[in-house]
């Protein structure tokens, strides 16, 4: 028997049992169909709603050249769609968010001026981290307007970031700390094994599971998600101690719950309750422990290179500014075994002696 097949048409199961087909097209509302697919009343109906959507004109976003309509093609844009969907997420509530708190999304795009970015900016002078992404939103909506001829210059060329507060490095005192307060066996200790040894962001965490776990146990795969980078992590010592202690199933390495994978909101107030918990400051951050893992390793005497084979950092220079108190420590001490120490003359009454310094 043939199947027919029917574009936008769709079907659920009603509290009867009873199979309800409907014609919807994407972003379009609802159209109920009667009787079964291919009778003539189901065929009537859906030929109607079809005509009717097609002469439908869409509702487009703001009027033309506003930043409005712009920011509609840019969702639509193969820019925006080639992101990842967490990134492509994380970009929308952002738009939406600088459009509605600085109510730019009525205004002429070819009206924008170098003044407006920096008064955004200066908006958010005591929250760096913010003003810095505010700017680097527009300046993807403003190059994207100068391709698609909305105007011809960039008003956010040369606009320096604010400069932001590093996530402070965990010390090996806090490290101790925590493990004092959380013992094997336990959740929090689990967490936070993985991530001092393993040196990845929340989000990578979050989603580690047993079957990213080679078949000798020694090994675990990471996709990043950041970055799309493909890690192969030998597993620490102290981290396989760690794991030794903790049982294994099918999901998550630590789930929630319910058994799920944390979300990184979660898993990150997950990690901040046991910090508080262990006496820590609110310096203490989860992210924090990827930069103790890069320490530890440059303090263990490994090359920028080796660092990022586990930390998976695309840029060297990201690294190095991980480690670099490590590197300003070494260099003082070498620089310091380089200067022999001298005698200098001292007078004391009426001899003189001398000193070594």
């Amino acid at each position: 028997m043939t199947r027919l097949r029917l574009r936008y048409v769709d079907h659920f199961r009603d509290g009867h049992g009873t199979v309800r087909y409907y014609f919807r097209r994407p972003g379009g509302k609802r159209t109920p169909l009667p009787g079964l697919p291919g009778s003539e009343p189901f065929m009537v109906a859906y030929q109607a709603a079809l005509a009717m959507t097609t002469v439908e004109k869409v509702k487009e976003r703001g009027g033309p050249g506003t930043f409005d309509r712009l920011l509609a093609e840019y969702f639509e844009s193969a820019q925006f769609i080639s992101l990842k969907a967490p990134t492509r997420r994380a970009y929308r509530l952002a738009y939406e968010r600088l459009f509605l708190l600085e109510d730019i999304g009525r205004r002429p795009v070819a009206g924008m001026q170098r003044v407006v970015v920096e008064r955004i900016m200066a908006k958010r002078v005591d929250r760096p981290s913010a003003a810095n992404d505010a700017l680097k939103k527009l300046r993807i909506l403003v190059k994207f307007a100068i391709n698609r001829g909305y105007r011809k210059d960039d008003p956010t060329l040369h606009i320096k970031k604010l400069k932001e507060g590093e996530h402070h490095t965990w010390t090996e005192q806090e490290v101790a700390a925590f493990e004092a307060r959380w013992p094997l066996g336990t959740q929090q200790r689990t967490l936070f094994a993985l991530f001092l040894y393993t040196g990845q962001r929340v989000v990578d965490v979050a989603r580690m599971a047993w079957r990213d776990v080679s078949l000798d146990g020694r090994w675990i795969h990471v996709q990043q998600e950041k970055t799309g980078t493909k890690l192969e992590l030998q597993l620490h010592p102290d981290l396989l101690e760690v794991l030794a202690a903790w049982p294994k199933n099918n999901g998550p390495i630590v789930a929630t719950a319910h058994g799920k994978a944390f979300s990184t909101k979660g898993l990150g107030n997950k990690m901040a309750d046991a910090i508080d918990a262990a006496g820590l400051s609110d310096d203490c951050v989860a992210h924090g422990l990827r930069k103790a893992a890069a320490r530890r390793l440059a303090e263990a005497g490994c090359s920028p290179h080796e660092i990022a084979s586990i930390t998976g950092h695309k840029s060297l220079a990201e690294v190095e500014r991980y480690t670099r108190a490590v590197e300003q420590r070494h260099l003082n001490s070498v620089a310091n075994s380089k200067l022999a120490p001298r005698k200098v003359p001292t007078q004391i009454g009426s001899g003189t002696q001398t000193e070594e310094i």
